[in-house]
């Protein structure tokens, strides 16, 4: 049992449960278990890189209502906070007598999904003897969905791709053709983009099994009284580390690369007894640009950093969400009108725990962080084959984490977010990019009592014998990630061709022979740098992590 879960085990009420804690321990594992193994088996059947090596997906189960009662242990945090609330409309647009057996219905709506097209979330009721118990549910990013390459350029999103308004994928186990054909005509990636659906399908099915499995070797007719279980142990536990908090208003800012501006990020962390109110209130407005973040997105984000800082290892559930309150001004960008465009929401969303925690920092600063050097950097390449197939790759780049107060960032990880980088072999592979190096970049890292991680470098080369477009999603190149206590801030991150610095807000149409080198930002440090112990300052020149 993890150190969370036994929180959640302790954290009892007065009645007696309904569950002891050993056959709860068992359900909840076996959940648990049942969507890892889902998670395994959408990776192996796969067809892009987006899921099976960088994991941009996510499974879970709910229960009738459209509460989260497990996810896979590798979910993406936004979608672990986002696929509940598809779920719950799915229900409130269809009713659950309105569902049949086999159905499989499916939507991309970024104001009831994961916050852009690209995201396509697939969810099944799950019968048993006639009524419904449970549903399965998964996102994953697919590796495109027609519209502009995916950037900040967009207007409105009805310029960024394949708009999918919630309905039926399938009715009793029969595909919706015509949804699959216009699809397949909307995208660069037919095979890819409808290959890594099915394989979301895939998964959906084996979730059904296991729980019905579940529920026959234990006698449960409903999963009800369980997830209530679950779910009350859960929220206790966490309005517990609330309480914990002294109660009182938190509040921190700063600026971002923006676009011709910067952009504002403004908020209020309330602390109230054992509720958390997160306000961003003064951050500024929607922009004309696809850097908007729906409030699917900017809750889960905010349920994300509230939860590592305050109960890090219990299980992500609907249980935990039920302590916090949410105010995002409408019209802001982080909650934006539609029709706004919002296909580069990691621009906004990633920013938002750093937020958090800088607002948390004056009363827990040993369980928040120096800033990263994120949001996510990514790299979305688009061609046509010689034999005139046409084809899309998306890359992903991380750069440092932000020190702790204990020990140094993470180099080259991936923060807020879960991806992991395609290795150079699958790139070079699945595109003409010649990947000349990827390397660490020394110094990158902000001196500290701890160091920030280190972004990296990597240089590619194309050897398309026709002209491929391309397109960067990157930030901090004009404001770094901050050090927190004294801590400086991580290096600038650079996006250059042919060896100059670029505007990396902007498409690109390279030519045989053509370079482009990244350079990630390196994350913050903690503490003062004349702090550091020799050791490690010693075992930063040795390594070549910092210069002589």
């Amino acid at each position: 049992m993890g150190e969370g879960e036994g929180e959640a085990m302790s954290a009892q009420t007065e009645t007696r449960p309904r569950f002891d804690a050993a056959t709860l321990e068992v359900l909840w594992t076996r959940l648990i278990s049942t969507v890892n193994e889902a998670a395994k088996a959408l990776t192996r059947a796969a067809f892009s890189t987006l899921v099976n090596e960088s994991n941009d997906f996510a499974c879970i189960v709910t229960d009738v209502r459209g509460q989260s009662l497990v996810q896979n242990t590798d979910s993406i945090p936004s979608f672990i906070g986002a696929l509940p609330v598809t779920v719950k409309h799915f229900i409130k647009e269809f009713g659950l007598d309105g569902l049949r057996p086999g159905d499989v219905l499916t939507t991309n709506n970024p104001w009831v999904a994961t916050g852009h097209l690209n995201d396509v979330t697939v969810a099944k009721p799950i019968f048993r003897s006639g009524r419904i118990v449970a549903f399965a549910a998964s996102t994953a990013h697919v590796p495109d969905i027609g519209g502009k390459i995916r950037s900040v350029e967009p207007r409105e999103v009805f310029e960024e791709g394949f708009h999918i308004p919630p309905l039926k994928m399938l009715s009793e186990g029969r595909p919706n053709q015509t949804l699959f054909t216009l699809l397949r005509a909307a995208v660069r990636t037919p095979d890819q983009t409808v290959g890594d659906i099915y394989a979301q399908l895939t998964g959906l099915d084996l979730m059904e099994r296991r729980v019905l499995e579940l529920m026959d070797e234990y006698g449960l007719e409903t999963l009800t009284e369980l997830s209530d279980e679950i779910h009350g142990r859960c929220e206790r536990a966490m309005r517990a580390a609330v309480r914990a908090v002294p109660d009182g208003v938190y509040s921190f800012g700063f600026e971002t690369d923006g676009l011709e501006e910067p952009i504002t990020y403004r908020v209020k962390v309330t602390i109230a007894g054992d509720e958390v109110t997160v306000d961003y209130t003064g951050t500024s407005p929607q922009v004309d640009r696809a850097l908007n973040c729906t409030t699917t997105y900017t809750f889960a984000m905010t349920a994300y950093a509230l939860k590592a800082a305050l109960l890090p290892t219990l299980p992500n559930n609907e249980g935990v969400f039920r302590s916090i309150r949410l105010i995002a001004p409408e019209g802001s960008i982080v909650n934006p009108r539609f029709p706004a465009a919002v296909g580069g929401r990691v621009g906004t969303g990633h920013y938002l725990p750093v937020l958090i925690f800088g607002a948390l920092s004056r009363v827990m600063p040993e369980r928040v962080m120096a800033a990263a050097g994120s949001p996510l950097w990514s790299i979305i390449q688009t061609g046509v084959r010689e034999g005139g197939g046409t084809y899309a790759n998306v890359f992903f780049f991380n750069g440092g984490m932000g020190a702790l107060h204990n020990r140094d960032g993470q180099s080259t990880y991936c923060w807020p977010s879960n991806i992991s980088g395609v290795p150079v072999e699958m790139m070079e592979r699945n595109s003409p990019l010649f990947v000349r190096h990827k390397r660490l970049r020394p110094d990158s890292g902000g001196r500290g009592r701890h160091r920030g991680g280190l972004g990296q470098e990597i240089l590619f080369e194309n050897e398309s014998k026709t002209p491929i477009a391309i397109i960067f999603l990157a930030e901090r190149t004009k404001n770094p990630a901050p050090g927190m206590f004294g801590g400086e801030a991580g290096a600038l991150g650079r996006v250059e061709i042919d060896d100059k610095v670029i505007d990396n807000r902007l498409l690109y149409v390279l030519k045989e022979g053509q370079t482009v080198r990244l350079c990630t930002p390196g994350g913050g440090g903690f503490g003062p740098p004349g702090e550091r112990n020799r050791e490690l300052a010693a075992g930063d020149r040795l390594m070549g992590y910092a210069s002589l």
